[in-house]
């Protein structure tokens, strides 16, 4: 009931301040709000364009920002507490040996979405190479969570019974499992590779 009644708070916000709200919930809160987004442009409440381009540039902001923090503050109060956590030093680790691939992957990682850019703000990776890969990242995650809700998210909420996939329907959602599948295998491949390293270190 809890997650039911937050997925419809979300949805009630963003279908009141549209791509504002789609925008700030994925830089702040993560995938619901961009699912919500495609649920609603499935609905005509919002374009599909502009759900996805809010989403991303949300996402890629956030980012940004936390970037900034790690690497202007790095001696920081704040960043100095993430610091200490042990999960941060397993992400340092991650993101110096596959810098690129991390970058592109972290925001797909649950529960490293905020200390990862920090994290990457106070390491040697340039912020030419993290603008770049991160705005790659943010327009596959984005085109993603929001394509997943136009396709899906209705059929999930009301039991299919307003909602028939059409053949270019299934195709599209074909390709984003699909692209979605060899993320999340590439990102264990990396996490397990990295932990046997770790182990035998």
């Amino acid at each position: 009931m809890a997650d039911g009644s937050r997925i419809l708070s979300i949805e009630a916000i963003v279908a009141r301040y549209g791509v504002a709200a789609i925008a700030l919930g994925a830089g702040l809160e993560g995938e619901t709000a961009v699912v919500t987004g495609g649920i609603l442009s499935h609905q005509g409440l919002i374009g599909w364009p502009a759900a996805f381009l809010a989403a991303a540039i949300g996402s890629f902001l956030a980012d940004q920002v936390f970037f900034t923090i790690g690497r202007r503050a790095r001696d920081g109060r704040w960043v100095g507490k993430l610091r200490r956590r042990r999960v941060y030093t397993r992400v340092t680790k991650l993101m110096e040996r596959y810098p690129v691939g991390f970058i592109f992957a972290f925001r797909f990682l649950y529960g490293l979405r905020t200390i990862s850019p920090v994290a990457l703000g106070t390491s040697h990776v340039s912020t030419r190479l993290f603008v770049a890969v991160n705005a790659v990242s943010a327009l596959c995650w984005a085109a993603i969570f929001t394509g997943i809700g136009y396709l899906f998210g209705e059929a999930f909420q009301e039991l299919a019974a307003r909602y028939r996939p059409t053949l270019p329907h299934i195709l599209m959602a074909a390709g984003l499992v699909m692209v979605a599948a060899t993320i999340g295998w590439g990102v264990r491949a990396l996490w397990l590779r990295y932990r046997e390293t770790d182990e035998q270190a």
